[in-house]
């Protein structure tokens, strides 16, 4: 069913200033926030621990619920989409008006609303409640993955932030593993799983609970008095002062001066193309997600639980996309020049698996593919989300990440409701995975004719460079007086 890849908030903080009075540090805060953070980290490890979401599709067409396969395609599966599409951007905007927790809270209350309709459900409208209630748990992660924020110093951001997404990616593999024992080793029934994945749920939020609601937010619930010591950000900026004042102003227009921003900042070449790059690949990234699980079933019908090794793979894929993340960060290139190369080589690759996957009768190498396609996109976020985040504010990296994820919605239900949807063309999912293909074939051809005509414009760039050095006489260096001698002098540019 639906992966559980929490969207990452890397953005670069802004200038301090120097001039800002500070107050005096004091150990039982630092303490403090220590505690909070541990805290955090722990309850993302264990509302994670969902040993049965692994097995989802499995147990809706499997004898416990005998929906067919018509229905869970074309009825139930596309109602997710529909779901996410309407309440991201409310769930946006109350996670930072709320301060989180109240989010958070709502987010656990619909994981149990999800278990709760899964054991008891029995009807295709009570699943297609079910899946209402993920797409809130989906769009709800924005309020987990921005807590962090409200918790430490800018400077402190990146760090903290890798620690809260390590300790989701540790979960989620956790639980996917213990899934896949359950079955595997124990011959634990499917709905006997759902259960256990129920108490994990109610656990989460009694954890929730305990949870301390911030006193500030990224938008709406900026520090006011001095004590906070803030410096001026890029909403104060906007407002006309500084934190303590133009509140009100800045409430009723600083999203909109921002949007008028964004139009501004989509001219840089490189912010633009990872922004499509998020919309157009993450569309076809989660569809994929969505119905391979429904494809597998397809490829090799279950007869016995124990070989139903949805966990397993699960888990290795995850792990897979960990480590593809972390090597991406040692990736040196020059992005100007390649990262349309890099981008188009890796969506050819992706569209070859989906062809892999749908083509093959071999269940193995389909969740070869399936591991090594989650792997290949994993392995481009980092880099999308540095390119995207490095010359931003930490509020205007926010806004920009929620624009790209809502028109990847929208993108991902117009494709929904054209393809799976009963009331649109309603395909099986081995059809939908060759109009995945297609999709993926053409973003591939999109992006390596980008990438040719930025080499052919680099080519012609360098050559009157290079004829123009050629033509010059060779003459001796001279010495450049003391005086007029700089810390730049000598230095290359790239």
């Amino acid at each position: 069913m639906a992966p559980r890849i929490m969207l990452l908030s890397c953005c670069r903080a802004m200038p301090k200033n120097d001039g800002a009075k500070k107050p005096v540090p004091e150990k039982a805060p630092d303490q403090r926030w220590k505690l909070q953070v541990c805290y955090l980290c722990f309850y993302g490890f264990m509302t994670q621990i969902r040993p049965g979401e692994s097995f989802i599709t499995p147990y809706l067409l499997g004898t416990d619920k005998n929906f067919t396969k018509a229905e869970v395609t074309n009825a139930i599966t596309p109602v997710l989409s529909y779901s996410y599409m309407a309440v991201l951007v409310p769930i946006f905007l109350l996670t930072d008006y709320l301060r989180y927790k109240p989010v958070l809270v709502l987010q656990s209350l619909s994981h149990i609303s999800i278990w709760l309709l899964l054991v008891l459900g029995t009807s295709v409208l009570a699943m297609q409640l079910m899946e209402f209630f993920y797409g809130i748990t989906m769009a709800a992660r924005i309020a987990y993955s921005s807590y962090i924020f409200s918790l430490v110093a800018p400077s402190r951001y990146q760090r903290m932030a890798s620690y809260s997404r390590s300790a989701v990616l540790l979960g989620v593999f956790t639980s996917s593993v213990l899934g896949q024992l359950c079955v595997t080793l124990g011959g634990v029934r499917f709905l006997t799983l759902n259960y256990v994945s129920l108490g994990f749920v109610s656990f989460g939020l009694i954890l929730t609970l305990f949870l301390e609601r911030p006193r500030r937010s990224l938008f709406f619930n900026r520090p006011g008095g001095a004590g906070d010591a803030a410096v001026p950000t890029e909403l104060d900026r906007m407002a006309g002062g500084d934190g303590g004042r133009g509140t009100r102003g800045w409430r009723d227009m600083v999203l909109c001066r921002m949007l008028q921003e964004l139009g501004a900042l989509a001219r840089q070449p490189q912010l633009r193309l990872w922004s499509l790059w998020w919309v157009f690949n993450s569309a076809g990234y989660y569809l994929m997600l969505y119905y391979a699980h429904i494809l597998w079933n397809e490829i090799s019908p279950p007869t016995d639980n124990r070989r139903v090794y949805n966990g397993g793979v699960d888990a290795a894929s995850t792990l897979l996309g960990a480590v593809a993340s972390f090597a991406a960060g040692y990736v040196k290139i020059r992005w100007k020049l390649w990262s349309e190369l890099v981008i188009g080589v890796v969506t050819a690759f992706q569209a070859g698996l989906l062809l892999l996957m749908n083509s093959t009768t071999n269940i193995w190498l389909c969740y070869a593919a399936y591991i090594l396609f989650r792997g290949s996109h994993q392995f481009l976020v980092p880099i999308a989300i540095f390119q995207i985040a490095t010359s931003l504010s930490k509020e205007l990296c926010a806004l920009v990440f929620g624009v790209n994820t809502f028109f990847a919605t929208v993108l991902k239900t117009i494709i929904t409701i054209i393809v799976a949807d009963k009331r649109g063309l309603g395909l099986s999912v081995h059809p939908q995975f060759y109009v995945y293909f297609g999709y993926f074939t053409l973003l591939a051809v999109v992006y390596l004719l980008a990438a040719i005509r930025v080499g052919v414009q680099h080519s012609h760039r360098r050559q009157p460079v290079e004829l123009a050095l050629a033509k010059e006489p060779c003459q001796l260096p001279v010495e450049i007086p003391a005086q007029e001698k700089s810390p730049e002098a000598g230095t290359v540019r790239a």
